[in-house]
């Protein structure tokens, strides 16, 4: 699960002879990751495409622009069938032309129907003026001009102005029309010179007669027109998908694989006898790579294993030569010639890393778009998909903790898993199923339902008989000291987390350099984080650590009085370690930096990582009292919170059924105050307000728990975990083949 699978580079080497009936097995076999040759070899070409790539090409981006026309996807599918050459050619052509002669009609519609709504949009202010359009024009002695602007600030410009003997003004809203006769010793310009520094907008008069309105009802009768043909022409098009679509997916398909095929020497190393093709497969796949091809040219073609990718401790090379001596180099042999591609031992077109396949199991595979979502794990490096698998749901169901909110949560990720086709939308509902999952287990050991505690009452405190469940969040004055429980639990889990991290640097360095490399590079790190968090939880070493530090697992800190059962599950009697362990865990501390200094001086800046780091992890507590205390709010609002008790040994409670009055008993405890009293217990009218509140808040608290405990739970992840041994930059597996879906060959 930690490593991809393993993958060895193979080539295949023949006479140019078989070359296509190579292509059309290695395709079928849709196992070769092929490595492109970079002309390195002497005597060696890059090969031709073979004949009738440049029409298939042709061929498939008109298959593609029809798709495109007709918005054809993968649901219009159908049945699949049997493409021949004839149908591309005959079928193919008549849909083109069909087509065509729909998009240009329609294309012809639309620019039309574009310049009636541009003139519609361009009459409509003067409909509203209500002037006949004839009477805006054609003066000898009257400038007008019509435009969008307030009255009074286009009448005060307009009669200050000079020049101008009389004016005219007819408005109606902010349609402004203005008749003005000028001075014969005015400019040809002054009205417009006038309206200079005006807020006015002037509008060109349409080139018509007749009221306004009559021709802007013209015009939207010529706009039903248009889009009535228009719908006309779509749902002829519609008609031409329906028939079609199939064909079009299963041309494409065929021809996608045409093309791939006829491409593939491109790839290849050839001369004017013989080539030789190279790439990546799995391991265990090669012995049926190389009969598979054997069976379809026999001694035509040699397949050979040239080097097997591995992960080795020596320092030296991280690839393992299966087969060194035994081709001596030879290419191909045809017509008596032996072709070299150099003078002895295995040679390889180009020294490429192989690419990787995650080896993961079928439950951890969803949690690969996590990973990816930063890159591709390195082939020589450890794929951490499965430790996101054990972690971030825990994480997230940790900080969410409820079994309604959970319920939801797996619904929403059991949508997305069953509804959509795509991998990305696959992979998210699983994770979100895992997340679901796990909020809905922390809600049963917290005892909360949309943060209510009915699983507490009915379950731990009514059918199993303890007076509170397993876990609590820490919000009620009884049961503050959970709160720094989790604080301190969350930086023992990041440390855990973090150690996980560099043990992995650790043995990466180990097996791609050596123990010296793996030492300073990481063991370093290891050293320092133990070493500085042991001298920490040690109370006679470090005297600033704070004392709950040490109470929470003691059996005095973790839980509230009378609760012996709590007691009993946290008395793990841990008060901290003894203060010669402190001093030999500081002493490895300093061994670390120094081996950091020595081995990493650059990085020896970073040393109190180990500290700030391990902190980060406290937004795990953080978010898990932000969001207890959101549901609370909605919850409190909504029936009410009544407490029971004094001090530190106060309890809140909600009103579900009725809010008890102060000095009433309730299990034996006196309630002591009325926090709220609760909308539902305010009247019919604010019932139905505090209905809204309820569903709205709730409902932003799921939304909440996504953006605050995911993307917390994800940094955490992506920040601190996979930045102790995490690289990325994987190639992706690419094998020279085609997944059918929509042709058969059969």
């Amino acid at each position: 699960m930690l490593r991809p699978e393993q993958m060895s580079k193979v080539s295949v080497t023949g006479s140019k002879g078989v070359m296509d009936d190579v292509v059309e097995t290695v395709h079928d076999c849709n196992l070769l990751h092929v490595t492109e040759y970079d002309g390195s070899w002497d005597g060696f070409q890059p090969g031709n495409p073979i004949d009738g790539a440049e029409t298939a090409s042709e061929k498939l981006v008109t298959v593609r622009s029809i798709e495109s026309i007709l918005d054809v996807d993968a649901e219009d599918a159908g049945p699949t069938r049997i493409v021949t050459d004839e149908a591309l050619e005959e079928e193919l052509g008549e849909i083109r032309e069909r087509v065509n002669e729909l998009e240009d009609r329609r294309d012809e519609i639309r620019t039309e129907l574009g310049d009636v709504e541009e003139q519609i949009a361009a009459v409509e202010p003067f409909a509203t003026l209500g002037i006949d359009l004839d009477l805006l024009s054609g003066y000898d002695t009257l400038d007008v001009i019509v435009g969008e602007g307030k009255r009074e600030a286009v009448e005060r410009a307009v009669v200050d102005a000079d020049g101008i003997d009389a004016v005219g003004i007819f408005s109606e809203d902010d349609i402004v029309a203005v008749f003005a006769r000028p001075a014969e010793t005015a400019d040809d310009d002054v009205l417009t010179d006038a309206l200079v520094g005006v807020d006015f907008t002037a509008l060109e008069v349409p080139d018509a007669e007749g009221a306004p309105e009559e021709y802007v009802t013209e015009l939207e009768h010529r706009q039903q027109q248009l889009e009535n043909k228009r719908r006309t022409v779509e749902n002829e098009l519609e008609e031409v998908k329906l028939d079609a679509a199939g064909f079009l997916l299963a041309a494409e398909e065929k021809l996608s694989i045409d093309v791939q095929k006829r491409e593939a020497p491109l790839s290849f190393a050839t001369t004017d006898n013989a080539f030789v093709a190279e790439g990546w497969i799995p391991t265990e796949e090669y012995t049926d790579f190389a009969a598979a091809i054997t069976d379809a040219v026999g001694d035509h073609a040699e397949v050979e294993e040239l080097e097997r990718a591995a992960f080795k401790s020596d320092g030296s090379e991280v690839h393992e030569d299966v087969s060194a001596g035994s081709a001596e180099g030879t290419a191909a042999t045809d017509g008596g010639d032996e072709i070299r591609a150099d003078g002895g031992g295995n040679v390889v077109m180009r020294d490429d890393s192989p690419p990787v396949i995650p080896n993961n199991p079928g439950v951890v595979k969803p949690f690969e778009i996590l990973t990816q979502a930063v890159s591709r794990p390195k082939y020589d490096e450890f794929d951490p998909t499965v430790v996101l698998f054990l972690t971030f749901p825990a994480f997230f169901g940790f900080m969410i903790g409820d079994l309604g909110y959970g319920a939801l949560y797996t619904l929403i990720g059991y949508y997305l898993y069953s509804n959509f086709e795509g991998d990305a939308f696959k992979s998210m509902g699983g994770v979100t199923i895992f997340a679901g999952l796990f909020t809905m287990l922390f809600g049963i050991l917290y005892g909360e339902f949309f943060g209510l505690h009915l699983i507490a009452t009915y379950f731990w405190e009514g059918a199993l008989g303890l007076s509170h469940p397993p876990m609590e969040k820490g919000l009620s004055p009884a049961g503050q000291s959970y709160a720094l429980t989790w604080l301190v639990v969350s930086i023992l889990v990041g440390i855990l987390h973090l150690n996980v991290g560099y043990v992995f640097d650790f043995v990466e360095n180990l097996e791609l350099h050596d123990a010296k490399h793996a030492l300073f590079e990481s063991g370093s790190w290891i050293l320092m984080l133990n070493g500085l968090w042991i001298a920490i939880l040690s109370p006679d070493l470090v005297g600033a650590t704070p004392d709950f530090v040490f109470t929470i697992f003691d059996g005095t800190g973790a839980a509230p009085e009378g609760a012996e059962a709590i007691h009993a599950t946290y008395a793990l009697g841990f008060n901290g370690f003894p203060q010669i362990v402190g001093l030999l865990a500081l002493g490895a501390f300093f061994l670390g930096l120094i081996l950091l200094v020595v081995g990493e001086p650059v990085e020896a800046i970073e040393f109190l990582n180990v500290l700030v780091n391990a902190l980060s992890y406290t937004r795990i507590a953080a978010v898990l009292l932000a969001k207890a205390g959101m549901a609370f709010t909605v919850n409190l609002l909504f029936f009410g919170v009544y407490v029971t008790g004094e001090g530190p040994e106060a309890a809140f409670h909600f009103g579900l059924g009725h809010m008890p009055e102060v000095g009433s008993m309730y299990h034996g405890h006196e309630v002591t105050e009325i926090m709220f009293g609760g909308l539902v217990h305010s009247g019919p009218a604010m019932l139905i307000v505090g209905l809204l509140v309820l569903v709205l808040g709730h409902a932003l608290v799921l939304a909440l728990g996504v953006t605050s405990a995911g993307l917390q739970a994800v940094r955490l992840e992506y920040v601190e975990f996979f930045g102790k041994f995490y690289g990325g930059g994987g190639r992706e597996y690419e094998p020279f083949g085609y997944e059918r879906r929509y042709t058969t060959e059969d």
